[in-house]
């Protein structure tokens, strides 16, 4: 059980305290994602200046997500033992502080350093995000208010790509990487004022402390939680590879400069902000009615995605392929709320944060994390043009179908496992 004694008020979900967690965090998460779609929005003019082929684009893009999969599981231990709003606040100004950095970077390696510490910065930030904003609000408002928060990725994409690809093309590849750390600071000071729950002791019945490796085995016993990592790992596998590439695909294939390019990412980030909250409100219905619902909803959505974005890539995302990419992403999204709801609804009080944290683990560890090199080293061994590039994406959507199939055998156990947390409390912080 989760409640304390002492002082301390029970926790409230929703008002005004919520909405400002919720708003803050959507902003933060939004400028995470700016920050790390931007090395994505000059991979062309970068590589000119640098003297870079593919694989070396590749290994930037593994290294900065493995270093986010490295760290955010201990982060997220962190966040749970000692302050989300804190953690939030520490994590935004330094992840916000490397991204200038990178902007001054002038070789491999000095781009290599600052972005992987970006990478550490950003590792703890949506299990803070997920922890807080899942305590601010009520298991039936859970999936909707997750729908907003994960509204922050495709928008965050599509400033990334947008206003990336125009100060490059203006400024220089440096720019944007210099003018996106500012927001970040900003919002970094603002999340140290969120209203944030007690921290909840973790101990045996014998009153000694749970350890990290034992929250960790905890975790791993939840039969439905362990399906949703391996898919989650799976389908980031084409999720990943879909962000890091997809610019630098349209510029090959359509003969276009790096502005164009990344200006044909914004209606399909766009619709993507639609299919987040839809689908947090679907999810949310379906689970009124029946709670395996939450799951089939993401296990649905994520394999029509795949199948969208293997079509997108035939038509060289022309004609029909761009209608089905834009369909990809609002589908690919639609899984996000859910996943985030799931991922409260199953794990005990003091471990919230955590089990965010373990899914951004396997999210990046088990495919998400090294599918940017995968995919690079594949289009570099075909020969680096649009047709090696586009065989490279297309395998990569395999595992969008794997992910889905993983979601549909988390459906089974999911009511069970959440029975078991029902009656855990959180309490005020004071």
């Amino acid at each position: 059980m989760a409640q304390e004694s002492g002082d301390s008020k029970e926790y409230k979900t929703g008002g005004g305290n919520s909405h400002y967690i919720l708003i803050i965090c959507t902003l933060l998460y939004m400028v995470n994602y700016m920050d790390r779609q931007v090395l994505a929005a000059v991979v062309e003019p970068m590589k000119a200046a640098l003297n870079l082929n593919d694989s070396h684009i590749g290994i930037l893009g593994s290294v900065f997500l493995l270093s986010i999969a490295f760290f955010s599981f201990p982060v997220a231990y962190l966040v749970d033992r000692w302050s989300r709003r804190k953690a939030i606040s520490i994590m935004a100004i330094l992840w916000s502080g490397f991204t200038f950095l990178t902007g001054k970077s002038g070789s491999f390696l000095t781009l290599l350093i600052p972005r992987t510490l970006v990478g550490v910065g950003e590792a703890g930030f949506s299990a803070g995000g997920t922890a807080m904003i899942g305590a601010a609000y009520s298991s039936k408002k859970r999936g909707a208010m997750m729908g907003i928060f994960n509204m922050a990725i495709p928008l965050g994409v599509a400033l990334g790509s947008v206003l990336g690809g125009v100060l490059a093309k203006l400024h220089g590849w440096q720019a944007p990487f210099l003018v996106f750390a500012i927001p970040g600071i900003i919002l970094g000071i603002l999340a140290f004022f969120m209203k944030d729950y007690k921290t909840v002791e973790h101990t045996h019945e014998s009153g000694a402390k749970v350890t990290f490796f034992q929250s960790t085995i905890k975790l791993f016993k939840i039969p439905s939680l362990v399906w949703v990592l391996v898919g989650y790992g799976l389908a980031n596998i084409m999720s990943m590879s879909f962000l890091f590439w997809t610019p630098a695909f349209i510029g090959r294939a359509w003969g276009v400069d790096v502005a164009a390019a990344n200006a044909v990412m914004v209606p399909i980030v766009l619709a993507a902000i639609v299919g987040s909250p839809v689908g947090g409100i679907l999810a949310d219905v379906w689970f009124k009615k029946n709670p395996r619902g939450r799951l089939y909803l993401p296990a649905i959505t994520i394999i029509l995605s795949a199948f969208c974005m293997a079509g997108a890539i035939y038509f060289q995302m022309k004609g029909i392929g761009l209608a089905l990419i834009i369909a990809y992403g609002v589908l690919n999204v639609m899984s996000l709320p859910c996943l985030s709801a799931i991922s409260q609804d199953v794990a005990p009080a003091a471990q919230k944060g955590l089990v965010w944290g373990l899914m951004v683990f396997c999210m990046y560890a088990f495919g998400g994390g090294w599918s940017p090199y995968m995919v690079g080293a594949i289009s570099n061994a075909l020969g680096q043009g649009a047709q090696a590039l586009g065989t490279a994406l297309t395998i990569a959507t395999i595992g969008g179908v794997l992910g889905g199939i993983c979601y549909l055998m988390a459906a089974r156990p999911y009511p069970a496992d959440m029975d078991k947390v029902k009656d855990d409390q959180l309490m005020a912080e004071r």
